[in-house]
């Protein structure tokens, strides 16, 4: 049977809502549920909406099938898990803003207007109404399946959302607490009580910590400066990360002695950024932290300790420090630059600025800024950069790159020619900026005499 013609906005998908949706499209949308669980479901973001494809390429919007796959579920024996499974992959295949409104519209229907009495609805001063239990709910009549839900839904909107989304989180455990305080207290202090013990508190004679998966944040003190002190600490994180419950966006909060940062300016002086800058001072450390970056680093997940304009994925502070120690060190940085969110990270400009001040134009360091220039939108270069590459070492080094330019692309960008020039424009970008416009002119013309056959070399 053909599929009927899409009535989203621009005919960008299938709606699913309407009483009368056709029978196939329905089943569409239901293949793409189990799709989005098996992890063949694909996200489309060019446009606007966002819209998830199923194997076959029918597109549905997010919230929706949230929606007809929540409405399928017992309120009585909530498959709390199964029901988490499903909303973990879909954010993690879209993002919390494509699904978060509609679950918090769930918990308010399903728990709010089922468990309690509402007052103050109407007030447009007060962010959430008062509510209390109904004085005819019995306990019976209460499942803590729903409710462990509804606390899924608050922590998410804290551990994803926006700054003030902790009001809804606020107001979603205060209803879950009426009830069921023990809950909201469990979670508060030792997470879903899935991490084994030793990880959701740890003491040993050189540091303490706890780790909570439910509000993904790891705490962390350290009782003095030495080797042993952080190589005990990077064991311990790389020991939650292997935690397959423990979520890929969180945030650490660290505390030690030594109140020194990474030689970056401009990076948030935040904990995790002086844990770092401690830890790469003991070169018998560097395999750990390096093991660590590779644990943390996952695309499109985030510290989440950090304010947005220091945006940055998990690992950062780790890549940036080992960076900064030499070539060795340049597979790491590529890896950690191709997952940046080019639309949201930008720490990275910060690095690199730092990075080619120490090391220069070489070939290996040139490799690391095409993968850098293509992790973002337009990297500025920095004002020393035009000075560090007006010397013939450093255009050799540069048509050495162009030479054998594919080496240094993803497939699917080689395979594109528009890409490849795309990429290399980018590249001419971060070292000229604007000057790299019009061919290359002003930069050639800028250009000593004995260099300017290198300079139109690079820009042909």
């Amino acid at each position: 049977m053909n599929l009927p013609k899409r009535d989203g906005v621009n005919g960008r998908y299938y709606l699913i809502h309407k009483p009368d949706t056709d029978p196939e499209v329905l089943k569409h949308a239901d293949q793409c549920i189990q799709d989005v669980l098996d992890g063949k479901a694909k996200e489309n973001h060019s446009g606007f909406p966002t819209v998830v494809r199923n194997q076959s390429g029918t597109p549905f919007l997010p919230d929706q099938l949230v929606e007809r796959y929540l409405s399928k579920l017992p309120l009585k024996g909530f498959p709390y898990e199964d029901a988490v499974a499903f909303c973990d992959a879909l954010r993690r295949l879209t993002t919390w803003k494509e699904i978060g409104y509609t679950l918090e519209k769930y918990i308010e229907k399903q728990v709010q207007e089922r468990y309690f009495e509402v007052e103050g609805e109407d007030d447009d001063f007060i962010p959430y109404p008062t509510c209390t239990v109904c004085p005819e709910l019995r306990p019976e009549d209460v499942d803590d399946g729903l409710l462990r839900f509804a606390c899924y839904v608050a922590v998410c909107y804290t551990v994803y959302g926006a700054s003030h989304n902790t009001l809804t989180t606020e107001h979603i455990l205060g209803l879950v607490s009426q009830i069921r305080p023990d809950m909201v207290k469990q979670l508060k202090t030792s997470g879903s009580g899935k991490l084994p013990k030793d990880i959701r508190q740890r003491k040993t004679g050189h540091f303490t910590a706890t780790a909570n998966d439910a509000f993904a944040t790891i705490r962390i003190t350290a009782k003095d400066s030495t080797k042993e002190c952080y190589a005990e600490i990077l064991g311990y994180l790389c020991a939650v990360l292997e935690q397959e419950t423990f979520p890929r966006s969180y945030s650490v909060d660290f505390r030690g002695k030594d109140k020194i940062y990474l030689p970056i300016p401009g990076l948030p002086k935040k904990g995790v950024n002086q844990l770092f800058a401690c830890a790469v001072q003991y070169p018998d450390l560097h395999p750990a932290m390096e093991r660590y970056a590779r644990l943390a680093m996952r695309e499109y997940e985030f510290y989440q300790n950090l304010a947005e304009e220091f945006c940055a994925m998990p690992g950062t502070f780790a890549v940036f420090a080992l960076g900064l120690e030499g070539e060795r060190w340049a597979p790491l940085v590529t890896e950690y630059l191709d997952l940046c969110d080019d639309e949201h990270s930008s720490l990275q400009e910060k690095f690199l600025h730092v990075f080619i001040r120490k090391f220069g134009f070489q070939t290996w360091t040139l490799g690391v800024l095409v993968r850098g220039a293509l992790s973002m939108q337009w990297l500025k270069p920095a004002k020393e950069f035009r000075s560090l590459i007006a010397n013939a070492e450093s255009l050799d080094a540069l048509l050495a790159v162009k030479s054998h330019f594919s080496a240094y692309l993803l497939p699917e960008e080689n395979e594109d020619p528009k890409l490849r020039a795309i990429a290399w424009q980018c590249l001419l970008w971060a070292i000229w900026g604007p000057s790299s416009e019009n061919g290359g002119s002003k930069a050639i013309k800028a250009a000593p005499k004995e260099l300017r056959e290198r300079c139109e070399e690079i820009f042909q």
